[in-house]
């Protein structure tokens, strides 16, 4: 009982006021990979990640090594990480968040394995253009949370002191990685909502590297969002599949309908080109 409520009580506090949480460094042996260092966040309002050959079957299932795949949202990097073990010391994964709180960490993640995984990671947003917005959560403890141009916003009442910065990711990766964009397979998005003004974002480069699409349908987005996010995919001759987790063994399903946007309430999808367009 008491441990029960000294978690509910540090939770309460991560909820109410802002200040950073220590990492601790976790090994996991993943089958097939060897043993793998990742950071572990102790903020008290997130969930312990663990890292699985099951997980990083998943990605393989389209990236090899010496692939480019990018993460947008990539939060302490739990997946981006297995999506660079997917790539491997050859490849590259790149790793986007505008939060400094997440990012501290996702940079650590970075770092830990670089004998089996090549990873960069920026403190940034990928929006539209290139400018400055205003970061909000709904905690403190800054777990999660979105962009705005607006002050006030969806997104919660506990505010950045600082603007972050947004960049068009086709540009950036023009200038940084040109050389890399031909090897470009895999774009992650999970931006609490935000997916769909990212797909906008990277028409381009949808259209010209034709990368593995996997977003998210929030569930907090209103029905017609919903349909834009799939219409834009379909409409670059993408064909979506929901996906209920994200191990090679896991349960899809075609969607073959803007109105199948709405069989779950928020869940995982994952947009192959069309081969035969």
């Amino acid at each position: 009982m008491f441990t029960y409520l000294l978690k509910s009580f540090r939770r309460k506090l991560a909820r109410r006021f802002t200040r950073k949480h220590p990492t601790a460094v976790d090994v996991f042996d993943v089958p097939g990979v060897g043993r793998v260092r990742f950071a572990n966040w102790t903020n008290p309002l997130v969930e312990k990640k663990v890292l699985s050959a099951e997980t990083v079957g998943f990605f393989q299932q389209f990236l090899r090594p010496g692939d480019l795949a990018i993460d947008i949202g990539a939060n302490i990097g739990h997946m981006t990480v297995q999506m660079a073990l997917a790539t491997g010391p050859d490849g590259l994964t790149l790793g986007f968040d505008p939060n400094p709180y997440v990012f501290d960490i996702l940079t650590e993640n970075a770092g830990l394995n670089p004998e089996k995984a090549a990873m960069a990671v920026y403190n940034l947003a990928i929006t539209d253009h290139d400018d400055e917005f205003y970061y909000n959560s709904s905690e403190a403890s800054f777990n999660n949370g979105g962009i705005s141009s607006e002050p006030l916003n969806k997104h919660g009442k506990y505010a950045l002191s600082q603007k972050v910065k947004g960049v068009n990711l086709e540009s950036f990766l023009e200038k940084k990685y040109s050389t890399f964009l031909s090897k470009l397979k895999l774009i992650k998005i999970d931006t609490e909502g935000y997916d769909k003004e990212i797909i906008k974002s990277i028409s381009n480069l949808l259209d010209k590297y034709q990368p593995i699409i996997i977003t998210e349908c929030f569930g907090g987005n209103t029905l017609d969002e919903k349909f834009e996010q799939y219409n834009l995919l379909v409409n670059k001759g993408y064909e979506l599949y929901y996906v209920a987790d994200f191990v090679a063994t896991a349960e899809t399903v075609r969607l073959t309908c803007k109105e199948d946007m709405l069989k779950w309430k928020h869940f995982d999808l994952y947009a192959l080109p069309n081969t035969n367009r």
